[in-house]
């Protein structure tokens, strides 16, 4: 797997501070598109198990959560969601898919599905077509970004 870059978010996932990773070779290409530099899958630099844990393991006292934005579509995504959670670190998965593997889902704490629509907003809009779970309980947590 590749990442393009890291970045620590407040905004993604309610009440969590979030080391996110961007991860390229989203095949979906929604028009207006916040991030096509994630459509190329050859951007990035190579992320191994073993990188990825110790790039996490810096943040421990400082982020809550591990955010990949993107990455589903890679067969080891579940090891490194497992990673994280077992450095006590909660997940979240931001993919335009409507659903992920049960792989994936079970590794997750959050999910936010669906396509960007622009007609439709995101996650701060009443109107989305995008949906922001918690993963434990099925919950719709899209109010807390209204």
């Amino acid at each position: 797997m590749k990442y393009y870059k890291t970045n620590i978010s407040y905004q993604e996932v309610p009440d969590e501070i979030s080391l996110t990773f961007f991860i390229p070779g989203c095949s979906l290409r929604c028009k207006g598109c916040h991030s096509p530099f994630l459509h190329n899958r050859d951007n990035g630099d190579k992320l191994t198990l073993d990188k990825f844990v110790s790039m996490i393991s810096e943040y421990k006292s400082l982020a809550s959560c591990i955010l990949f934005m993107g990455g589903e579509w890679f067969p080891d995504l579940p090891l490194y969601l497992q990673a994280a959670q077992e450095n006590g670190f909660k997940t979240c998965l931001y993919t335009g898919l409507h659903s992920v593997s049960n792989d994936i889902l079970s590794a997750l704490t959050y999910l936010k599905t669906g396509p960007w629509i622009s007609s439709l907003g995101g996650l701060d809009s009443k109107d989305t077509n995008q949906r922001f779970v918690e993963v434990s309980t099925g919950k719709l947590l899209n109010t807390r970004f209204l």
